[in-house]
């Protein structure tokens, strides 16, 4: 078989690539800079360095939102820029595939498909894969049996909650929030309880580094710079773990409540199925320390993590696309012609 292939997971914040000749995975900011309103300035992590930093002339946005592509032109682009960069091998008449979120629409689907099959290198095929069977299969679980999994994948934009057995998609929620939605609380708390201003990327920072998710853990603090709402100057301040609690504890709360609203729905074999492998904790945002605790209290249920949990769905990609037993689970949109 042909190393000519490559599985792309196209996530808000980060766009993951693996390339099946190499064996590697380029993980760059999903981050486009834009100058003179279509001409592409920057593209993934150097555009991601100015994210808050640019001069007007220069828009940083993010071309994929809430999970599907709202940017197809600079998307198709930045994809083509990105693969020149760093694939020494002939991209030409590869094969692709594209990890894709569920609950979402046909016509969404097909924009995934059409960024890789209309695009310039004029792939030998392109296959769609639906994101918890990749991430299940990257978490080395045998999909095709007749086992229930529980997967919950939390990412930037969105969280899926997935039961997956034979191969398929039994029960699945997709959920409009994620690692953003905590930025922002943590944004909001401190602009509320402190008049500190602070920016997306300093959130997100003391959300990597000091967040908890569960109350009267292990204290750390962090010291950031942000402006003082009430004499408009910057200004240092120190915080603490407890005061990120507080700012993101109600959207745990929601995707808890969430788990336990999936759990009640799944049916008694398949229940029985999940708590003896326990559920599956995987996306870039589900580092968050403690969180595989938390949902452990809240279901009692054990939750297993995995070492690079941002990673799982792209090398599910490779296995599906390389090994004939997985092959079934991806699916070409060739055939389907909109009207």
């Amino acid at each position: 078989m042909s190393n000519n292939i490559y599985g792309i997971d196209l996530g808000t914040c980060n766009l993951k690539i693996f390339c099946k000749a190499t064996g590697k995975v380029i993980n760059e900011k999903n981050t486009v800079a834009i100058v003179n309103k279509n001409q592409l300035y920057s593209f993934g992590n150097e555009a991601y360095a100015m994210y808050e930093k640019a001069p007007e002339s220069i828009q940083v946005s993010f071309p994929v939102v809430n999970g599907v592509i709202a940017d197809y032109n600079n998307m198709q682009t930045m994809i083509g820029e990105l693969l020149e960069k760093h694939m020494k091998s002939r991209i030409k008449g590869a094969e692709f595939i594209v990890a894709v979120p569920t609950d979402i629409t046909e016509v969404e689907k097909k924009a995934f498909f059409d960024l890789f099959y209309k695009s310039r290198f004029r792939p030998r095929n392109v296959l769609l894969c639906e994101k918890p069977i990749a991430d299940a299969v990257g978490l080395e679980l045998d999909v095709n049996s007749p086992t229930g999994y529980m997967i919950v994948d939390i990412g930037a934009d969105t969280t899926e909650i997935s039961v997956i057995s034979l191969g398929g998609l039994v029960l699945s929620e997709l959920l409009h929030f994620g690692g953003k939605r905590l930025d922002e609380s943590i944004i909001s708390h401190l602009k509320r309880n402190f008049s500190l201003l602070i920016g997306q990327k300093t959130a997100s920072y003391l959300k990597e580094t000091i967040a908890c998710a569960l109350p009267g853990g292990e204290e750390q603090s962090a010291v950031i710079v942000g402006r003082d709402v009430v004499s408009g100057l910057p200004i240092e301040m120190e915080i603490s773990t407890s005061v990120v609690y507080e700012a993101i504890k109600e959207n745990l709360n929601s995707m808890c409540t969430s788990i336990k609203m999936i759990l009640e729905k799944t049916p008694p074999e398949l229940a029985r199925d999940i708590i003896r492998s326990g559920i599956y904790l995987t996306g870039g945002a589900s580092q968050i320390s403690h969180l595989d605790e938390l949902f452990s209290q809240i279901t009692n249920i054990r939750v297993n993590t995995c070492e690079y949990p941002e990673e799982t769905a792209v090398r599910g990609l490779n296995k599906i696309v390389s090994d004939e037993k997985y092959r079934r689970l991806a699916f070409s949109m060739k055939s389907i012609i909109f009207k």
